[in-house]
């Protein structure tokens, strides 16, 4: 199986990296070297690797940002994911699109199912749902759009090196509580792409040609946390293994005490039983996750 795969450099795209299974072909393509923004490249990239896969883990991501420079957000999010599609659909070859939580607007009191209506908060989640759309408009069953969440790993910026870095620097934060969701290592989310992309590719052959809709997965690890809850556990689990040498008090914070430029979602749980049903994998519980990713830092 040859795949390419979009965003390298990105948390995901490393992992995707890391956890290639020894049979698999892969090409990673930053930003510099592809940018989805222009199509001609696109097309002329997908034409000359010839992958039988594409996973598009490329993405605009900086959710407070894109308040103020949406083009580059929509430019990146919704037209680069529409290029991806309909360079694998002139190819005749699946995509796999990463997709957010945040296309939900966090309203809900239970976890948000695959078939929810989104409502995106934020110019970040609107921009994710519109590629959402266009890549499932143009391919069909031939599309997987994975939403997660909370994406963490050892490689690149995240919340965890973040709070790390603080809990050094600082002698107390204030951590919003009142926001919820579940932490995703992206070592587990990479594991279970490279489990469907294996699928994907042995299905081609027998797709249903009536099915015009794509398949929409929901993947984080498992349990529910606050931003505060995960911030505890990162400073517990980092005293234990050396990456702290002391404690620091951590308060919760209402949202409303740490206003950003985007809005987000106070409820982002996203039921991942479709993709664990497809996948056949099980999602682990997200502290433990968290102790097996910080064991790489220590």
């Amino acid at each position: 199986m040859k795949v390419l795969i979009t965003g390298q450099g990105g948390q995901l795209a490393w992992e995707l990296e890391q956890s290639a299974p020894c049979d698999v072909e892969f090409i990673a393509l930053s930003s510099q070297s592809l940018d989805i923004t222009q199509k001609t490249r696109v097309f002329d990239a997908v034409n000359t690797h010839q992958p039988d896969i594409v996973i598009n883990a490329a993405a605009y991501t900086a959710v407070d940002k894109a308040e103020t420079e949406p083009e580059i957000a929509y430019a990146v999010n919704e037209q680069g994911s529409e290029h991806l599609a309909l360079a694998c659909k002139e190819l005749q070859i699946p995509l796999i699109h990463i997709s957010t939580d945040f296309v939900f607007d966090g309203e809900k009191t239970t976890p948000y199912q695959i078939d929810d209506m989104p409502n995106p908060l934020n110019v970040y989640g609107d921009s994710k749902l519109k590629g959402d759309i266009k890549v499932g408009n143009v391919l069909g069953s031939d599309a997987t759009i994975i939403r997660t969440a909370w994406v963490y790993s050892a490689h690149g910026n995240n919340f965890v090196k973040t709070m790390l870095r603080l809990m050094q620097e600082k002698d107390k934060l204030g951590i919003v509580y009142d926001q919820v969701g579940s932490p995703t290592w992206a070592k587990g989310l990479a594991e279970v792409i490279w489990q469907l992309a294996k699928q994907k590719c042995s299905q081609k052959q027998l797709k249903d040609q009536n099915n015009t809709s794509p398949q929409i997965l929901h993947w984080t690890d498992a349990g529910v946390a606050s931003w505060y809850d995960f911030a505890v556990a990162i400073q517990e689990l980092a005293l234990e293994k050396g990456l702290l040498s002391q404690s620091i008090p951590i308060r919760p914070i209402p949202a409303s005490a740490y206003p950003t430029p985007a809005k987000r979602p106070s409820f982002s749980v996203i039921d991942k039983f479709a993709a664990e049903q497809a996948s056949g994998i099980e999602a682990t519980h997200w502290r433990k996750q968290l102790s097996q990713m910080m064991d790489r830092l220590v």
